[in-house]
């Protein structure tokens, strides 16, 4: 999706991959104002407690938290406000289905840069039991193991 030589990442939710199987992504664009791209381009980004929405069959990403830009002025953007996200009409229709009759979650996975827009990926998740996640954990530890030859 995005190599980091030409795409560079700039905020990546580790922790949603250890909380939810993500089941599909969806890339979305997001509108944001000119403070909020120069300080997402400086990676001041966090995508910690946040989740994406359909509300009123638009696609919102709600929770991220964009740093105010340091030499931005009284135009500087709020912090922890919703933003809107970017994607085909027929696709806000399929995600709202899943999520209502499914019970899943859209989790916003990474923001990068492609094609010099910046962009989202949003999973599409199902949330982990515990047992589930100390399962993940063990596999991982056990790969890891196997790759140093212990």
């Amino acid at each position: 999706m995005a190599d980091t030589k030409f795409n560079p990442v700039f905020a990546e939710n580790r922790k949603a991959r250890h909380d939810y199987a993500v089941l599909e992504t969806v890339e979305c664009g997001i509108v944001l104002s000119g403070t909020e791209v120069k300080s997402i381009r400086h990676s001041e980004i966090s995508l910690a407690g946040s989740y994406a929405a359909v509300l009123k069959d638009e696609l919102w990403l709600v929770g991220a938290d964009v740093a105010a830009y340091r030499f931005g002025n009284r135009f500087n953007h709020q912090p922890k406000s919703m933003r809107k996200l970017l994607v085909h009409a027929k696709e806000v229709r399929e995600l709202k289905m899943k999520t209502e009759a499914k019970g899943l979650t859209l989790v916003p996975l990474k923001v990068y840069l492609k094609h010099g827009r910046i962009k989202v990926a949003i999973g599409v998740c199902r949330g982990k039991a515990l047992h589930d996640k100390r399962e993940t954990l063990k596999k991982k530890a056990l790969k890891r193991d196997l790759e140093r030859g212990v």
